[in-house]
């Protein structure tokens, strides 16, 4: 034991040694400054190792040769990478300078601690002016610089690791710094929680550590701790230790500890540690385990159960209605963890586990004198007491004739040595005694005596394989062996200090101590021999165990398989074990990457900025010259947001027309998928597509007029919504078949009236273009700007009869209305009444023609002959031609006649012609004459009577009056007119004509009105009317 205590106190001074390293801090405390300037480099020592006395402070600079100074500042000028160590300490960890030369450099603290107030410098060299000086962080803009060049950072933390650089702008040139990587250290690491025991027997004393403590760069301050339980949480404190004693069984649980620094708000916590408390009962005795059930309806069964840690399923041991468990005599297999469980049917409740500890009183112990055989001339002889059984702890004693020599505990073995001192009698009786509270057992007395002995030579030791150099996995044997000596003899064999295995050599004056070996025996071997006059120990011999890389693991950081353009990643490799130096290199869809040597740690990493060329499978092997180990493959996924996506209108003609099929195509030129595209007009959604591995998308749509307006798209994988610029889409509409409207002041079209063609179409996108047509001869074309129809204006001629028609064209083709036809009427002429009668003084029985002609006028055309305006006759003219009316005259015949011509345009009356016809001549005397003129006078006398009472007996009848002012050619009515025939024969006459003139017919006055001015312009006198009813108009 007391060996054991001793290996234990060098193995954590060693560890103490190990972190005692010096201190160098820098003045100014820049890492990177200007050539030509100084710094000042001082060493601080904790003057703790003392392997090697130093006289001064020594100074390393890479390669060049170590320099020792009196005091403990130095004052460098050139870039390298530094190091001291101050007497009585270890060498300080390297600090890079960099002396630069550029325009603009960066300044920041070598080393940055948590809570730390840093200041980060953009500095420009002396007389260099630089405009828009701007920080970065990991190739993101931090901040502008617009006043001052210092940046700070308050209270610095983990959130602020990250690659740091600035720039200027001189003249127009761009000017960037230097990088500096900053990584905020901790002020202390997060606690461990320890215990003494993590399963201590009720009773025993526990003792809870919190193992923490501040970076010996940052000594100043102190360090509290508290420790906590879910239901409870001490005081901060300062010691890190608290202790239960004894503890109970109530303080099972599990716990942590938490530590600070004094006035600091930087606190961390341990991991949980669980803390099972054993109760334990005496082999031999009886063992009653009760399970309290309460809350559960009955009735209940009670399972019991103990824990078979190295089994997938625990024991069951009993189930009944029973609450108690009994075993009737407690031996040390039923030591171990036990639980009940009660169901009922429906519920199932497990209890808390409880240890049972067995407590087995020691047997009788046995003494034996070490080196066995009898002492004679001996150094140092030994005794040791050993016991088969019994529960540890155990406490011996030694005894020499009935006085006590030597009491020792032992925790952790039966067997203990007592080295019996030179002042001790050699010869007697001895005896030990054993006891573990269960009641002392005493041993055998031994007595020794007297007889000659050899000391041991200085043993030698061997490796049973050849060379220095071996591998994991090979067995290694170690032999160390003595020329000479009396057995028995001890052999001890050590590494680095460390007792690996102690052999008892009583027949041969060698011994071997064999094991497989793994990395960590690599190392300065040397053995013991002692016969009991002092050991001898042999040469170190140094082993060096080369161990092959394993599979190494390939981890990101941040953590995850996604990241965002800009971002900084790390690549970390890491072996669990291999022989250094060990070369990494890491891969990128198998391209090399970089390589990196590690000479002293099992671990490198590669950090980069990410772009979007950095997404794809990665993986790093490593290698210290037993062939190269890969990693798994991790797969990158670098997410890039989605640009601006740029919309697309695809049509199949370059105007789009309505009807059309038109894709709308909406594309990001960059961005990770899945994308979603989403299309609108007029900021109404009309619809949205997903792009599931990138590139665009589209959306069809078949045009309508409503469709004109203003596209954009927007794309969205996620990082934010991106819009496109505006489209904007003019939609065509075709024009319709036109609809061809002529327009006249009356029913019927006459010379010289004013005749609208009207032409349009229902639908079809202004401008239209109009043009009129008279049997497909162009008449002319008019424009629509706003839509509409336009008209045409005619002043009608006799040519202008026919067939009319017109188009619609707005660029999109052609449309032609339907025929429509016009006959164009000449109103009649003044007729021109002829007599004709076969000499020129007509007598009664001659025959008497009359002739009604009108020089123009459109056929047909009816004729009336009137005598002293009675009508005589009427007749119709199907060609245009006059008509004759033929009269056999008798004396009744004399009077006026005239005739009238109407083609239903208005009637027209000829001028009034006067006949007189004469009685018989020729045999008869003058006085038979002028009796027979008396007589016919005093006839026609009578006649006349006769006639007025004809024309009143007509007028009482309802025919014509013999004077109708409706015949006046100023005011015809062809529709009320009473058609009569009186024949009657007269003589021939002369012919009597009387041609009226005829009126100058209408110009042609075309001319393009638009359809709204010519409706405006309208009057009641002139209200035009349709030749075709079915003509649709508005």
């Amino acid at each position: 034991m007391l060996e054991e205590a001793s290996v234990l106190l060098w193995a954590s001074l060693l560890v103490l040694a190990a972190v005692y390293k010096s201190v160098i801090s820098v003045q100014p405390p820049w890492t990177t400054v200007f050539r030509g300037e100084r710094v000042n480099l001082t060493c601080s020592g904790f003057h703790f190792y003392t392997q090697e006395k130093l006289q001064g402070y020594r100074w390393f600079s890479g390669k060049a040769r170590p320099r020792e100074t009196p005091g403990n500042t130095l004052e460098v000028r050139d870039s390298g990478q530094y190091r001291c160590q101050a007497p009585g300490s270890l060498p300080s960890n390297p600090v890079h300078l960099i002396f630069s030369s550029a325009n603009l450099i960066l300044q920041a603290p070598s080393d940055v601690f948590e809570e730390d107030s840093v200041v980060l410098r953009c500095q420009a060299k002396a007389n260099i002016v630089l405009n828009n000086m701007t920080l970065y962080k990991n190739g993101k803009i931090l901040k502008i610089l617009n006043k001052t060049s210092d940046f700070h950072i308050h209270q610095a933390s983990m959130k602020d690791n990250g690659e740091y650089y600035c720039s200027g702008v001189k003249d127009t040139h761009s000017v960037s710094s230097n990088k500096i990587q900053i990584v905020v250290q901790e002020l202390f690491p997060s606690p461990v929680l320890r215990a003494s025991s993590t399963q201590p027997t009720e009773g025993h004393t526990v003792t809870l550590t919190c193992e923490s403590q501040l970076s010996l760069q940052r000594p100043e301050g102190q360090l509290q701790f508290r420790f906590v339980k879910p239901s409870t949480t001490s005081e901060w404190r300062i010691s890190p230790e608290f202790q239960f004693s004894p503890i109970r069984r109530e303080n099972s649980g599990s716990y942590w500890c938490e530590a600070r620094r004094l006035n600091s708000l930087v606190q961390k916590r341990s991991q949980e540690l669980q803390i099972q408390v054993q109760e334990f009962v005496f082999e031999g005795l009886e063992l009653v385990l009760i399970c309290s059930v309460s809350g559960v309806p009955r009735p209940t069964t009670v399972s019991w159960y103990k824990k078979q840690h190295r089994l997938w399923k625990d024991r069951e041991l009993q189930t009944s209605s029973k609450t108690e468990f009994k075993v009737p005599v407690v031996q040390n297999s039923d030591a171990g963890e036990y639980y009940c469980i009660a169901r009922n049917g429906r519920f199932s409740i497990k209890s808390n586990s409880v240890i049972i500890s067995v407590k087995v009183p020691v047997s009788q112990p046995v003494l034996t004198p070490r080196p066995p055989g009898t002492w004679t001339l001996v150094r140092e002889m030994g005794l040791q007491c050993e016991v088969q059984r019994g529960s540890l702890p155990i406490r011996y004693q030694f005894f020499h004739e009935d006085v006590l020599l030597k009491e020792i505990k032992s925790n952790s073995e039966r067997k203990v040595f007592h080295r019996l001192s030179p002042t001790e009698k050699p010869f007697g009786n001895y005896y030990c005694t054993a006891d573990n509270g269960l009641g002392p057992q005493r041993s055998a007395a031994v007595s020794k005596f007297f007889s000659p002995s050899v000391p041991v030579s200085k043993p030698v030791l061997t490796f049973s394989s050849p060379g220095t150099r071996t591998f994991v996995g090979d067995k290694m044997s170690l032999q160390c062996e003595v020329q000479r000596g009396s057995l028995p003899i001890w052999f001890q064999f050590y590494r680095e200090g460390v007792l690996l295995k102690k052999r008892e050599a009583v027949s041969w004056i060698t011994a071997s101590y064999s094991f497989f070996l793994i990395a960590e025996h690599s190392g300065n071997y040397y053995c013991t021999a002692d016969n009991g006059f002092g050991p001898q120990r042999s040469e170190t011999m140094s082993l060096s165990v080369t161990v092959p890389v394993s599979q190494p693991v390939l981890t990101l950081s941040p953590p995850g398989t996604q990241t965002l353009v800009g971002n900084e990643v790390r690549l970390q490799c890491e072996v669990q074990r291999g022989s250094s130096p060990i070369w990494y290199q890491f891969f990128h869809e198998d391209v090399l990457l970089t390589m990196i040597e590690a000479t002293s740690w099992r671990t490198k990493s590669y950090s980069f900025s990410v772009t979007a060329e950095h997404s794809g499978n990665y993986y790093c092997t490593a290698d210290n010259g037993f062939g190269p180990q890969s990693s798994e493959t991790i797969n990158l996924s670098v997410i890039v947001p989605v640009s601006r996506p740029v919309l697309t209108l695809r049509a199949p003609r370059a105007q789009a027309v309505v009807g059309d099929l038109v894709q709308l195509h909406c594309e990001a030129q960059r961005g990770s998928p899945p994308i979603l595209y989403q299309f609108y007009h007029e900021d109404v959604t009309l619809g949205s597509s997903s792009s599931p591995s990138g590139g665009g998308a589209s959306f069809n749509l078949v045009l309508k007029t409503e469709h004109s307006g203003n596209y954009f798209c927007e794309a969205n994988n996620g990082q934010g919504v991106q819009r496109s610029y505006t489209m904007s889409l003019s939609v065509k509409v075709p024009v319709s078949h036109p609809v061809l409207t002529l327009r006249t002041p009356r029913v019927q079209a006459v010379v010289g009236d004013i005749l609208e063609i009207h032409c349009e179409t229902q639908r079809g996108s202004p401008p239209i273009q109009y043009q009129f047509y008279r049997e497909n001869v162009a008449l002319g074309s008019c424009s629509s700007l706003s839509g509409g129809g336009t008209s045409f204006n005619l002043s009608l001629t006799t040519e202008h009869s026919g067939n009319y028609s017109c188009e619609a064209d707005n660029g999109l083709g052609v449309q032609r209305s339907e025929a429509v036809s016009l006959n164009v009427k000449v109103p009649v002429s003044r007729p021109v009444l002829t007599l004709r009668t076969a000499r020129a003084q007509v007598v009664v029985g001659d025959v008497l023609e009359l002739r009604c002609e009108a020089q123009r006028g459109s056929p047909p055309i009816l004729y009336w002959f009137y005598h002293n305006n009675v009508t005589l006759e009427t007749s119709t003219s199907h060609s245009g031609q006059g008509v004759s009316l033929n009269l056999s005259l008798t004396a009744a015949h004399s009077g006026t006649y005239s005739c009238e011509a109407d083609n239903g345009l208005g009637p027209q009356h000829s001028e009034a012609v006067t006949l007189s016809v004469m009685g018989l001549t020729g045999s008869k005397s003058s006085l038979i004459a002028t009796s027979v003129t008396g007589g016919l006078l005093s006839m026609m006398a009578i006649a006349a009577v006769a006639l007025l009472f004809h024309c009143w007996l007509l007028r009482r009848a309802g025919g014509k009056p013999t004077f109708d002012s409706s015949r006046n050619p100023s005011a015809p009515d062809p529709q009320e007119s009473t058609y009569h025939n009186v024949p009657g024969w007269i003589e021939l006459q002369p012919v009597y004509s009387n041609a009226a003139s005829e009126p100058e017919p209408f110009k042609n006055t075309d001319s393009c009105v638009i359809y709204s001015q010519v409706k405006g312009a309208s009057t009641a006198a002139s209200k035009p009317q349709f030749l075709d009813p079915l003509t649709p108009h508005r």
